[in-house]
């Protein structure tokens, strides 16, 4: 028996599937590891934390085979975090993460720096979770750790260079740090020149399924694996989630939901230009793109009602009877801004509504709406890629909107296409085996490779009168926003 391991390096923990050549997770580990929020909007990790708790999750995983059998691995990695690596390639300092808010004023500086460049080159806006900002940051506020810095990676990047002693970043990743141009897959010297950065400072660049180098004799022994363990760069956790969905041809588009929401749709264009109002990143898939939506607060929307007003019941218990509720939640309409939002209103002042309670409500409608609310917020960004001329025809739904048949029927009425679910769902982790048994050469391609190892399970197609009366209730929900954005950012200094 042959297998590759996939390890998905998570937010709040790192997850190793392994992986026999049918698709079969043979069985699974994971370690947590802290965060540290020193300040307000701090967002922090021990980047070796991450190295330990990896090495753990593989020696579990591979315990009792024969570690030969073991052929490749490859990663999955959470986007945006900063790793500054000084001459001797260790940290100078805490990884700053994606979900870290201190910024701002480096983001403006971009915007005011790069001008029209920023997205006509780097695609996609300055938002406090990419990289640049962090980097400019540092040099800002704690020059003497910046001056020891000599280069940087990214999360799962600083992984793999402790497993192989090797520097490098593949390119969906580093699509994610407003340093690339993406199109023309390089370094961007005008990004670079223009902050300062010599081309020195970013490392080399490969393809997601590229080889990358063996296992080091010491993280060997501790994995428990053999030194002839081929490694595989591996992709942004976005790009594995979308390969080990099976997103990897025109009119799939991929809508996961959990704490936040994604709507991510395969591209094979590099002059789509969505200017700068979703996403656009490369794919895991060579000289392939996508385009991505983000809703900040999807599932967390449903699991703060049900800590706020169900806390001792189940999720189950919560839901049951929403799919007796019409359409439409008996006039009931909920915006799922909690925490801000993303797309299309990157405003982080903006908060969440209910409109149009009155005494009929119960607590059931409340709960449907808060799942139309979220669904809604997602077919923004579906709306948006339709009106660029993008065709939106199946959806591929994971997450915990999959783990509904309500929900999906829900998602398929929105969105107006056909919605499918996955039989074994492993997200990110499953990406990345899949680029580790593509790069071993098991298949002749990813799609190939994706035949075997995605499996659809059930399929929701479109009612005709739920999709007319959510597409009048749609834009009266994109209202909303406009509606209400003045009320929230006076009720700021009352927060």
């Amino acid at each position: 028996m042959s297998y590759v391991i996939g390890i998905d390096l998570g937010t709040s923990a790192v997850k190793a599937l392994l992986v026999d050549r049918d698709g079969t997770v043979a069985a699974e580990a994971s370690r947590s590891y802290p965060l540290f929020h020193e300040r307000s909007g701090w967002s922090e990790q021990r980047a070796d934390d991450w190295v330990e708790g990896t090495l753990e999750a593989i020696a579990e995983l591979v315990s009792g085979i024969d570690a030969s059998s073991v052929e490749g691995i490859s990663f999955s990695g959470q986007m945006h975090g900063l790793v500054l690596l000084d001459q001797a390639g260790n940290p100078v300092r805490n990884a700053i993460l994606w979900n870290d808010t201190r910024t701002t004023e480096q983001c403006r500086e971009i915007e005011h720096t790069l001008g029209d460049k920023l997205l006509s080159v780097t695609r996609n806006p300055a938002l406090e979770g990419f990289t640049l900002p962090k980097i400019l940051w540092v040099r800002q506020y704690e020059p003497d750790a910046f001056n020891q810095a000599v280069s940087f990676l990214l999360p799962k990047d600083y992984v793999r260079y402790r497993l192989t002693g090797q520097l490098h970043m593949d390119y969906s990743d580093a699509a994610g740090t407003l340093m690339l141009d993406v199109a023309g897959k390089e370094w961007s010297q005008d990004v670079l020149e223009a902050f300062g950065l010599p081309a020195s400072f970013c490392p080399p660049l490969v393809e997601s399924h590229g080889f990358v180098g063996s296992l080091l004799p010491e993280a060997a022994a501790k994995a428990g694996l053999s030194e002839l363990t081929k490694v595989f760069a591996g992709g942004a956790d976005n790009a594995c989630g979308a390969i080990g969905s099976g997103i990897l041809s025109e009119g799939l588009t991929l809508c996961s939901i959990g704490t936040s929401g994604v709507i991510l749709s395969y591209e094979n264009d590099e002059s789509s230009d969505y200017k700068g109002k979703v996403h656009f990143f490369n794919h895991g898939k060579e000289d392939a793109f996508y385009a991505m939506g983000v809703t900040l607060a999807a599932g967390y929307s449903l699991s703060w009602f049900k800590k706020t007003f169900a806390p001792t019941e189940s999720f189950d218990q919560l839901l049951d009877g929403v799919g007796e509720v019409k359409p439409g939640a008996g006039g009931l309409l909920f915006t799922p801004y909690l925490v801000g939002e993303r797309t299309p209103h990157a405003d982080s002042a903006i908060r969440a509504s209910f409109i149009g309670v009155d005494g009929s409500h119960e607590r059931i409608h409340f709960a449907r709406a808060v799942m139309e609310g979220i669904t809604f917020s997602l077919n923004e960004s579906v709306d948006m890629l339709r009106s660029a001329g993008k065709s939106v025809e199946k959806i591929v739904s994971i997450g915990g909107g999959a783990q509904n048949p309500v929900w999906l029927q829900m998602q398929a009425n929105i969105f107006d296409a056909t919605v499918v679910s996955l039989e074994n769902e492993q997200g990110p982790g499953l990406g990345a085996a899949m680029l580790a048994a593509y790069g071993c050469g098991w298949f002749e391609s990813l799609e190939a490779c994706s035949e075997r190892f995605v499996k659809y399970a059930s399929e929701y197609t479109p009612e005709p009168e739920a999709v007319q009366t959510y597409r009048e209730l749609f834009g009266i929900y994109q209202q909303v926003y406009g509606q209400t954005k003045g009320l929230n950012e006076a009720l700021v200094a009352f927060r």
